[in-house]
Formats: C-alpha cells, sequence, structure tokens
C-alpha cells in the first residue's frame, strides 16, 4: 500500500488555493475569447474585454482574479490502495486552506455562527471536502474557490417526475433569468437531475469541475446542455447584465437515477471567474 505524507497534502492544497484563485483555466479564456468575437452587443464585447483583461493582470502579477476568494471546496478522490500518513486528511487539507489563504493573500470569507454571529475565521477554514474512494494508489485534490454572488443565485427544486425534460429546462431557465447580472455573468450553469435532493446539488457543483463547453457522454444529455444553452442565451442578460447574447458560456448536465416519485433538480451558477485547480500525489 503506498503511503501519502499529510505534510505533502498541506503544501499541496496552500499551492493550489492560491493557483486557482490567480490563474483562470485556459479552457475558461478560450470560451471568453470566442464569446466576445461572436459577441454582437457592443457594450457586451467591451465587457467582455474588460473580464479578459483583468484575468490577465492576474495571471501575469500573481494576484487574485477577484476581490471574492471564495469558500474553498476542495474534491478528494482516494485510491484505495494509497494511505495517508503523519497525520489526518482533513485536517491536512484545512491546513492547506489555512495556509494557501494567509501566505496567498487571499481574501478571508469564512464566518461562522452564520445565522446571528457571523465572525469571520480569519483563515477561511473549515473548508468544504467532499471524499471519493477510487481504485489505484494515487491522491486527487482538486480546490475550488466558490464565490459567493453566483453561489447565492443557485437553487434546488423537487419537481415532479411528470414536469419530465420541460420542467427540468423551465426551472433551469427561470432559475437563471431571475440571478440576472448578480452571478456576475457569463456564467457556466451546472445542472444536477436525479438522485435526492442533497445528491442534485453536489451533481450540478461537481459538473462545473467538467472542461467547460466539454459536452456529456450521453448524446441525450448532451442534446438538454445545447438546448438549455440556447434558452439561456435568448434571455438578453448578457456579460455583467449589459445586454447581448451571452449569458452563458455553457451548461454541464449530470444525471443520477431517482426515486419512482422524485425528479429533484438542481442549478449551482459559476461566474466567469471559473477556478479551480488539481493536484495529483
Amino acid at each position: 500500500m503506498r503511503e501519502i505524507q499529510a505534510a505533502d497534502i498541506t503544501a499541496a492544497v496552500s499551492r493550489l488555493c492560491w493557483e486557482a484563485n490567480y490563474f483562470l483555466g485556459d479552457d475558461v479564456f478560450q470560451a471568453l475569447e470566442r464569446a466576445q468575437a461572436s459577441e454582437p452587443s457592443p457594450a457586451g464585447r467591451e465587457a467582455l474585454r474588460q473580464i479578459i483583461e483583468n484575468a490577465c493582470i492576474a495571471r501575469d502579477e500573481s494576484v487574485p482574479i477577484c476581490q471574492d476568494c471564495g469558500l474553498a471546496v476542495v474534491y478528494v478522490d482516494l485510491g484505495q490502495e494509497a494511505r495517508v500518513v503523519g497525520g489526518d486528511l482533513y485536517k491536512a487539507i484545512e491546513e492547506g486552506v489555512r495556509q494557501g489563504y494567509t501566505q496567498g493573500y487571499l481574501r478571508k470569507s469564512a464566518v461562522r455562527q452564520p445565522y446571528s454571529a457571523r465572525v469571520n475565521t480569519k483563515d477561511n477554514t473549515p473548508p468544504i471536502i467532499h471524499t471519493e474512494v477510487v481504485p489505484g494508489e494515487h491522491l486527487k485534490l482538486t480546490v475550488v474557490p466558490k464565490g459567493g454572488g453566483s453561489e447565492n443565485m443557485s437553487a434546488v427544486k423537487m419537481l415532479t417526475p411528470a414536469a419530465g425534460r420541460q420542467g427540468v429546462m423551465d426551472f433551469v431557465v427561470e432559475t437563471v433569468d431571475k440571478a440576472g447580472s448578480n452571478p456576475c455573468p457569463p456564467i457556466i450553469v451546472g445542472v444536477g437531475i436525479g438522485g435526492t435532493f442533497e445528491w442534485a446539488a453536489h451533481l450540478a457543483k461537481k459538473s462545473l469541475l467538467r472542461t467547460l463547453g466539454e459536452p456529456s457522454p450521453d448524446p441525450e444529455v448532451a442534446e438538454l446542455e445545447r438546448d438549455l444553452l440556447e434558452r439561456i442565451n435568448r434571455l438578453g442578460i448578457g456579460p455583467q447584465g449589459y445586454g447581448g447574447r451571452t449569458t452563458a458560456l455553457a451548461v454541464h448536465v449530470e444525471t443520477f437515477p431517482a426515486h419512482i416519485a422524485s425528479l429533484p433538480v438542481a442549478v449551482n451558477l459559476q461566474c466567469h471567474a471559473a477556478r479551480h485547480k488539481e493536484a495529483v500525489l
């Protein structure tokens, strides 16, 4: 069995925290550039130009893309032939977030007692951690700083099975329409369909990790993604809410079997700063 040191996990998470906040992925850069080239609205094109310029400055000067450096969400794929030694896995991840946000000069946005005192934890801990045991002997860490503006516009709804495909589409488009400019469009729309209340939300968020615009391998789901993107971009919200046809860069849908009496649907919106970085130990 392969051993992975807790200290190496801490170091990797720390680095990923600031890398994710400083460096936008090439897939997002390319999608923004394509959108700028095709956007018919002058105001929308200018908004996209400034978004791209901002991301370039962040990359070149190693500063955060956005003042909202997000709540730290960490996905862990733990190989079943690996074991963590020298400390606790979750504590190692938490320490990595603590170091990354303090040493990387990232804004700390986590508050405890969220319904009352709302006291800042000062180091952006604790992180949200999702763990999956997978085949192999490696540990993959994916750090996703999730900003409040887009997260606040997300939604879950328990549809009846009779609502079907049309009901799913209507709910997703309605969620984006109600959000307007609040999630800083152009957005990426993550959709989870099936499972249970909490699993649909998990699927919606995890779908945002897919390479931007990469269609679902399921042809039926890929068609749903295309139809949703077309309807969303007909809303006219446009980049930063200035109007245009680039409200969303992509729609990613993930599905899971559901109970015969249920049709859970979750929509997790992601702003144009679609930040995530990964490392394999």
